[in-house]
């Protein structure tokens, strides 16, 4: 792939890990993996991926931010997609989504979202069940071994990896903004891919 096609230098996605999947794939997945790496780690698509992080920022950026809810069960996907949230003015749900969130209107913490970003569709099928229901559409960070049922969009990567994770939402917050013309340009972004990793505190001897 061209490296003008690319949303960043094609160095800093490999080294993130971003393409790296599982030892095992799902039959919805399957369409997205481009190799068996040695050890037996599937590969994903860089092109894909790539591709797929500019068409969701490009889908996300059609809702008005407090209609984008943005669920995350894993530590390094809810520092990722804490700071997501935090500049583009979307609504957070972190850990477990309890049944009737989407669908109750008598829960205190019900939610009327117009769409549904999801970090991993194992911890949080709960969340796409409740959309599906309610028809919500579902934007899905898919590993090689997530289920996609119920999902409208996927986004293949590697979404377990600290690094991986924090490019992810970096690069969609990034691409959210400039579609909906808050920012210009890429150096109009004020933010590092670090920012959006979880601060892993160093414990003294």
């Amino acid at each position: 792939m061209k490296q003008e096609e690319l949303l960043l230098d094609q160095t800093i996605y490999l080294e993130a890990g971003i393409h790296i999947g599982t030892k095992v794939t799902t039959p919805g997945m399957s369409r997205f993996i481009y190799k068996i790496r040695e050890d037996g780690l599937f590969l994903l698509n860089l092109s894909t991926i790539n591709e797929r992080i500019a068409m969701a920022a490009k889908v996300l950026a059609r809702y008005e931010p407090k209609d984008i809810v943005v669920t995350a069960s894993r530590i390094y996907a809810i520092s990722a997609a804490t700071k997501f949230a935090e500049i583009t003015g979307a609504k957070l749900f972190h850990g477990r989504v309890m049944p009737g969130v989407f669908t109750n209107p008598k829960r205190e913490d019900y939610s009327e979202p117009a769409v549904l970003m999801v970090s991993d569709t194992r911890n949080e099928r709960q969340a796409i069940r409740e959309a599906s229901k309610t028809s919500i559409p579902t934007v899905a960070l898919c590993d090689t071994d997530n289920l996609i049922k119920y999902v409208d969009f996927i986004i293949p990567c590697n979404n377990k990896g600290r690094k991986s994770l924090a490019l992810i939402y970096f690069l969609l917050a990034r691409e959210f903004m400039k579609e909906k013309g808050l920012i210009k340009s890429n150096e109009e972004f004020n933010y590092k891919i670090s920012d959006f990793e979880v601060k892993m505190e160093m414990k003294a001897n």
